[in-house]
């Protein structure tokens, strides 16, 4: 990790970031019914998929995310500079990553403001955004059918727009206590 010398840690905004796969083969949960009752959810046999760049600011709730057909450097380029522009002047982004071969560390050399913090290897469960994903899938997409590719990035929208919608729930939870110990 090379943030410049110049930029204080007072000045610097920890961002985790992800990519999720969301389609037409969605997430079934439990759903409640009349006792008695036997529920059916559709289960959709078809392969459309959209993917969704997100990515999390804990300490200001800051979101950032966009949805694209494919995964790739060019998608990653795409979003750090959504989190470059989103950044305020005179502080410095650190955006916390999987090892991911488009996430490295050079396709952020373009951003003045934007350094690539990469997680241990096998570590998913220091990505608060692997929590926010889970969130989505069972509260917002779940025991869904997708009449297709648009119908998908709508709903995936829709999903991301209520999730961030309320900051204290961001805050809450993608914060982690060992982000204290950075600093």
């Amino acid at each position: 990790m090379h943030i410049p010398v110049y930029v204080g840690f007072e000045y610097v905004d920890y961002w985790f970031q992800d990519e999720a796969r969301i389609g037409q083969q969605n997430t079934t949960t439990r759903i409640w019914a009349a006792k008695g009752s036997r529920t059916q959810v559709v289960k959709q046999q078809q392969f459309e998929y959209a993917h969704i760049y997100g990515a999390v600011c804990p300490s200001t709730g800051q979101t950032e995310a966009f949805i694209s057909p494919s995964l790739g450097r060019v998608g990653m380029r795409q979003h750090l500079q959504q989190i470059s522009a989103a950044t305020a002047i005179g502080r410095h982004a650190v955006v916390i990553m999987d090892r991911a071969s488009w996430h490295m560390s050079d396709v952020a050399d373009e951003f003045d403001n934007v350094t690539i913090l990469p997680l241990p290897p096998y570590s998913p469960e220091l990505n608060p955004m692997e929590q926010v994903w889970q969130w989505l899938r069972q509260r917002e997409l779940a025991n869904r059918c997708f009449s297709g590719y648009q119908d998908i990035v709508e709903q995936l929208s829709r999903a991301w727009n209520i999730f961030r919608s309320d900051i204290e729930r961001v805050k809450t939870m993608t914060n982690r206590d060992w982000l204290n110990l950075i600093t």
